[in-house]
């Protein structure tokens, strides 16, 4: 992930214990491209397509890890998500999207798998520095950002997400203390060794009203594994990884709940008919 942050030892062990066993003024505000549009979608097999959670993307050689697949109801386009801050343009510690330094939309995105780039339509950051929000929770927690895919690569597109299956649906409850949790990252410091990618850890706390999760996992997020989703343990999508923490419980994980940001995006965009699409693969928790 590109943005460490400062975030008890005690839990900690306790938990890795428990672990070994169309565009209108709005948009046209802040910039957004017209983009030629998909007429219809039909995913690819699970196991042979190219394109799915969990693939890196490259913002001007920021490398994070795709989240989910979401399709507009109303167009038929289709995105993958990415952090917000993956596109950032400040320091590591600028994790406020009401004042970090961000890229505007219409930045293109390299996305692997896929044979033509990718443009950030919406970004969380963005949006929320231009109506100048003071939500202190939602300047920390919506951290957000949709790819639209090139109309020539959704064929190539599977939204399930890889090893674990799902997701079905949305997180709407939170977490509760030691909740198993899923993730799958790709962080080019891996080398490709994709048998590190799957993650299986505890939630630890809810934060900023709502807006985050701290996960705590054996094997933690790293440099990255930004942006990449977080299951609950029904398999039901909980967050996008944002930071890694240093205190109170060292290498523990930020999660930004995407409920919220799915909630914000469709009260402060065009993108009201932007949902998450649920995965092809039952969601399979078995290690």
């Amino acid at each position: 992930m590109r943005s460490p942050k400062l975030g008890s030892i005690a839990l900690a062990f306790t938990l890795l214990a428990a672990l070994a066993v169309g565009v209108d003024r709005a948009d046209a505000a802040v910039g957004v491209p017209h983009l030629a549009t998909s007429t219809s979608t039909s995913w690819a097999p699970a196991a042979t397509a190219a394109i799915h959670p969990g693939v890196q993307t490259f913002t001007q050689g920021a490398q994070c890890t795709a989240d989910f697949v979401f399709r507009d109801a109303k167009t038929g386009n289709v995105f993958l998500g990415q952090g917000a801050h993956c596109s950032g343009t400040g320091g590591n510690t600028d994790t406020n999207g009401c004042t970090a330094a961000v890229l505007p939309e219409g930045t293109k995105v390299d996305i692997g798998g896929a044979s033509h780039t990718g443009t950030i339509v919406y970004n969380s950051w963005v949006r929320m520095q231009a109506i100048h929000e003071t939500n202190a929770n939602a300047c920390e927690g919506n951290d957000f950002a949709l790819v639209q895919l090139d109309p020539a690569d959704v064929g190539n597109v599977n939204p399930s997400i890889p090893f674990w299956g799902g997701p079905g649906g949305l997180n709407t409850s939170g977490t509760t203390v030691g909740e198993s949790v899923y993730s799958y990252g790709n962080s080019e410091l891996r080398l490709g060794l994709s048998e590190l990618s799957p993650k299986y850890g505890v939630a630890v706390a809810d934060d900023f009203g709502g807006w985050i999760h701290t996960i705590y996992t054996l094997t933690p997020g790293i440099p990255g594994d930004s942006g990449s989703a977080v299951l609950d343990s029904s398999g039901h999508a909980l967050g996008v990884l944002r930071t890694i923490d240093l205190a109170p419980i060292p290498a523990a994980n930020d999660v930004g709940d995407i409920g919220r940001q799915i909630d914000y995006m469709h009260a402060h965009s065009t993108f009201t008919g932007v949902e998450l699409v649920d995965g092809t693969e039952a969601f399979s928790p078995i290690l």
